[in-house]
């Protein structure tokens, strides 16, 4: 069994609450296309603003929509690396295709990990993740002051079991645009 230590549990704990709090009080609101004022908020470089938006699911950042859904896949690595597969290349052309032809689109990689390994390591692969494929984008000609990265480690699995199958689902890179 995996030991977390206290000081983490904790920050953890007063995030989900604030989070929760905070989404109770507002309501979240998930906006799957460019509305005036995300137009407004393209000038911006990625960054800019911080990325609490997006640690908070703020609507600054979106999920793709049908349209994009093609060119914004995951994409998927192997257990403990952070070297693109040919899979994830094919993934990233199409999408730096689609980003050549709509240049004042901003992207957000956020890297993800499984559950093993410490919450520090995994973090700083997640990282490394997120940059491989920010680094990829912009060897295609993608400008770089474009893309932003996020490092989620094992927080946000997309599947939370405890075995291969799950953790190979949340080993990868998930793309947000704006």
């Amino acid at each position: 069994m995996k030991r977390y230590s206290q000081p983490i549990l904790i920050i953890l704990l007063i995030f989900c609450v604030a989070v929760s709090f905070s989404c109770t009080k507002k309501g979240v609101k998930k906006d799957t296309g460019i509305t005036d004022e995300n137009a407004a908020a393209q000038s911006k470089k990625p960054g800019e603003e911080g990325l609490e938006e997006a640690q908070a699911g703020g609507p600054k950042w979106n999920e793709a929509t049908a349209e994009m859904a093609a060119c914004f896949k995951d994409i998927y690595f192997n257990y403990d690396q952070f070297v693109l597969s040919p899979e994830g290349k094919t993934a990233l052309n199409k999408m730096g295709e689609w980003l050549l032809k709509n240049r004042s689109t901003q992207v957000l990689v956020e890297g993800h990990c499984d559950e093993r390994g410490t919450a520090e390591y995994n973090l700083a692969l997640s990282e490394r993740r997120a940059h491989s494929a920010k680094k990829y984008l912009a060897d295609l000609g993608v400008s770089a002051d474009r893309i932003s990265t996020i490092s989620y480690g094992e927080e946000r699995p997309v599947d939370p079991g405890h075995a291969e199958s799950a953790w190979a689902k949340n080993r990868r890179c998930h793309f947000l645009y704006r």
